[in-house]
């Protein structure tokens, strides 16, 4: 098991210190850092519990100046330590650190009071940790344990890692949903290896040779090789420190915030639809087309705060928004977040994202996205995935476990159910399986059914709409598309005619007249069959639309742009050729002859039999391409 710990608390209250009394490693890599003795930076260190847990620390800076990489560091952490100097006690920055940690809601807290050495007694470190239990009540982490240490002295370490080794068992294992995301806190360049980064992977497994790409810039690179401690994986799991080593990528072209993943998994986008809850002692209440500074994951983006109703969020009040964000950001649903006020810099509040990818830009007082987000906000896992399935195209398993922040089996399992109380429709096919919201499903059919319908008012004579046609009017790409109208022909309510679709119950047949006028031109036909109409008088008979059923229903065959045969012709012409051309090759005069036609009919007649593999030319004979089948009887 490999859990992450992230620290936390205000300025010289003794962080690092802790991290290198219990992991051996001290934290703080910049020399500044050292020379300074305050973290600036993020800093890491490792540790193996007595469980056998492996622990990855994160340490983060505690003074004001730095808290945007504080936030770099404790988003993705399974657990934290709060540290409070006893000879200081609660400070502002522990304050403001803790309230971003029950933002967060990080999982587990454990608040450590350290440099119990500097202080007299038993009674003090009893009241500082008091008033820790003060500051911890109206949070999230309320009943969480508090332990003192002296690093210097080694006293309370040992409960420390007993204490902490029995909260990370309360953690839920990290899901994997096999689409893994790197968020980008460090990027460096390692002479020998190239380009280095590292950060806490989410979501799924990443693997040495996966080909991934770098976001929101696009670039594409490989995972050459991975490491989680300095220890050389071949597989990295969800919820485990990671240093990824890339090829083909830069070091200049990464920046901390970016998001390695793999190909076609996530995009990067410039709305989030989120749940915002602000600070009850947040310096400013949140308004409608306030600037903020958004933190998430290891990104830092500024944004502004839109509101469908009202003019703002009050101190303590929460309410659904839309983030429209300075440049795009790699997100999913369930994700945390900070908002800060950028000058003079104060965190405002924070909360969740429950759309990573709206499908738009929301007007004030929208209803709809209203109603969408109050969805998001409150429903269930199965709320969510009914919502996803109605937004346009079907959705895969993947794409709803992902935005119901489920494994792919519990959604499985949820989809079954939702099928069968009616919820959403399953489209089969011969590929993957989709989910479709059934009134969304309903109202698509029924558009589709009213085109065809329309379509067969128009042409009443044509076996149907060319596919194409009625997909380019709806905008779903051909494997969408082919799903869909797969599914309903299974239910039989349009009919596949190859390239074209029709309502079941549509059948062309000219009218009174329209059969009159082909009575009368099939007579020329069959008076002189040889030597038939051309496809202009034929058009001129007919008008376009009733030729083009004559060629659709089998009536009459063109084949050339002005040669047009009757069908039951053409086939009696190509039996008496095959039989001629069985006794052994024949001139365009010889079958002109035996059809007692001109060479005006007789060549675009042939020259379809060779586009068709039936005959071949020679000079100017004809052979058959394959033996007849008297030939072969013979």
């Amino acid at each position: 098991m490999i859990r992450v710990v992230g620290t936390a608390g205000h300025v010289d209250h003794g962080k690092s210190a802790l991290v290198q009394a219990l992991t051996g490693i001290h934290p703080d890599r910049l020399k500044e850092e050292q020379e300074r003795q305050m973290t600036i930076d993020l800093g890491f260190a490792w540790m193996d519990l007595p469980d056998g847990t492996t622990v990855g620390w994160v340490d983060v800076p505690g003074h004001r100046d730095f808290i945007e990489n504080m936030l770099a560091g404790v988003t993705g952490i399974d657990a934290a330590v709060l540290v409070v100097a006893a000879d200081e006690g609660v400070m502002p920055q522990t304050r403001e650190h803790l309230a971003i940690l029950d933002l967060l809601e990080v999982g587990r807290l454990l608040t450590v009071v350290t440099k119990v050495d500097l202080v007299e007694g038993d009674d003090w470190i009893q009241l500082v940790e008091g008033e820790v239990r003060q500051v911890l009540a109206p949070t999230r982490f309320a009943d969480s344990p508090v332990v003192a240490v002296s690093c210097i002295r080694g006293t309370g370490l040992e409960q420390l890692t007993t204490t902490l080794t029995a909260l990370l068992k309360e953690v839920p294992p990290r899901l994997d949903h096999g689409r893994p995301r790197l968020p980008i806190d460090r990027a460096f360049t390692m002479q020998g290896f190239g380009t280095v980064v590292t950060g806490t992977l989410a979501d799924g497994r990443l693997a040495a040779g996966d080909s991934v790409v770098v976001l929101p810039h696009g670039d594409s690179a490989r995972v050459r090789g991975l490491q989680t401690h300095r220890k050389k994986v071949e597989t990295a799991l969800p919820g485990s420190r990671v240093a990824a080593n890339l090829v083909g990528v830069e070091v200049g072209d990464v920046e901390r915030g970016d998001v390695v993943c793999r190909p076609g998994t996530y995009t990067a986008g410039s709305l989030l639809d989120v749940q915002l809850r602000v600070l009850a002692d947040a310096a400013t209440d949140v308004r409608h087309q306030q600037e903020v500074k958004l933190h998430i994951g290891a990104a830092e983006r500024m944004a502004i705060v839109r509101l469908l109703e009202g003019e703002g969020l009050k101190r303590g009040q929460t309410g659904a928004a839309q983030l429209v964000l300075e440049r795009p950001v790699v997100a999913s649903r369930g994700d945390r977040f900070i908002v800060r006020r950028p000058t003079p810099g104060a965190t405002l509040g924070g909360g969740v994202v429950l759309d990573a990818s709206p499908s738009r830009r929301y007007r004030r007082h929208d209803a709809a996205a209203a109603r969408r987000l109050q969805t998001l906000q409150g429903g269930t896992s199965s709320d969510v995935i009914v919502e996803e399935a109605g937004r346009g195209a079907p959705s895969t398993l993947k794409d709803l476990a992902r935005a119901a922040g489920l494994e792919e089996s519990a959604a499985g399992r949820a989809l079954e159910d939702l099928v069968a109380e009616g919820r959403l429709v399953e489209i089969g096919g011969s590929g993957p399986k989709t989910w479709l919201e059934r009134n969304h499903f309903e109202a698509l059919t029924s558009d589709w059914l009213a085109d065809l319908k329309d379509y067969h008012a128009a042409y009443p004579l044509r076996g149907g709409m060319p596919r194409e046609e009625l997909r380019s009017r709806r905008g779903l790409d051909p494997g969408e598309f082919g799903s869909l109208i797969a599914e309903l022909a299974r239910r039989g309510l349009i009919h596949e005619a190859g390239a074209r679709l029709a309502l079941p119950e549509h059948a062309p047949a000219p009218g009174a007249g329209e059969r009159q006028r082909l009575d009368q031109l099939l007579s020329r036909f069959a008076a002189q069959p040889a030597s038939p109409p051309s496809v202009q008088e034929c058009k001129e008979d007919l008008g376009a639309e009733l030729f083009a059923f004559t060629m659709e229903a089998g009536i009459l065959t063109q084949v050339s742009e002005d040669v047009v045969f009757r069908e039951v012709d053409y086939q009696e012409f190509v039996a008496r050729i095959t039989r001629l051309l069985g006794q052994g090759p024949a001139t365009v005069s010889q079958i002109r002859d035996l059809l007692g036609s001109s060479r005006k009919y007789v060549l675009p007649l042939l020259e379809q039999l060779d586009r068709q593999g039936l005959t071949v030319r020679e000079g100017d004979e004809r052979r058959l391409a394959r033996p007849s089948k008297s030939d072969v009887a013979s």
